[in-house]
């Protein structure tokens, strides 16, 4: 286990050290050719994974699972990348109260790519003037709500000019990479579901848990850019 930690803060070290490096360099090009390769796919996020999961985000998908797109948006600022997740309002139907990544249904007629962009501008005003996007990450199955959700990665030369949509967005955070990169902010909690307590899997930023689904598209976009530093 000793070991193990020190390999993960050598590697916590490494891939900061680039992010923090390669903030005004050709890290989106390096980006996207990782992207056009083979991925790591879902199970690279299976440490994040809650308990009683059973591996179920890496599918099959349900017959009438709803297609989904989120969009991972870097842009530059503070001597790294940093990219917007939202929290969603308790309100809400789906997933009410927790991090999420912008994203939402696909329209009819939509690619991906489309959606992604789109959802992202309705939740958070701005998607940026000159945001490029990158590529794809695996797709993941959301069994709790039945969505088949594809990840989009993208970015944009500067910060964008965010204004939330306060229907749909309770909270604007915007980790950077060695924010997330960083195994100090991992750790667990308990949660409970129809009577049953398991114990599920986080990410800490500003007070907040990044858990689920979004930790686990994190987790793989994380093992990507943590490959381009080696």
């Amino acid at each position: 286990m000793a070991a193990r930690a020190l390999r993960c803060i050598e590697c916590h070290q490494t891939a900061s050290e680039f992010v923090n490096a390669s903030c005004d360099s050709n890290f989106p090009d390096h980006l996207c050719a990782s992207l056009a390769q083979p991925l790591p796919g879902i199970g690279a996020g299976s440490d994040f994974e809650p308990e009683l999961c059973y591996g179920r985000h890496q599918g099959p998908p349900a017959h009438d699972a709803r297609q989904a797109a989120v969009l991972l948006l870097l842009y530059p600022g503070e001597n790294s990348w940093h990219l917007p997740l939202t929290v969603r309002p308790h309100s809400m139907s789906a997933h009410g109260g927790q991090v999420s990544l912008p994203g939402g249904l696909i329209e009819p007629g939509e690619t991906i790519e489309q959606a992604a962009l789109r959802e992202c501008c309705e939740e958070l005003g701005d998607a940026g003037d000159n945001t490029q996007l990158l590529g794809k990450l695996s797709p993941l199955y959301v069994f709790a709500s039945n969505f088949l959700v594809t990840p989009c990665v993208a970015w944009s030369p500067t910060r964008p000019r965010f204004e939330p949509n306060v229907a749909e967005v309770a909270n604007l955070l915007e980790p950077s990479l060695v924010d997330l990169l960083n195994p100090d902010r991992r750790g667990s909690h308990m949660i409970n579901r129809r009577g049953v307590q398991f114990r599920v899997p986080h990410i800490l930023y500003d007070g907040y848990k990044i858990w689920g689904a979004t930790s686990v598209i994190l987790a793989e976009f994380l093992q990507v850019v943590g490959d381009l530093s080696h």
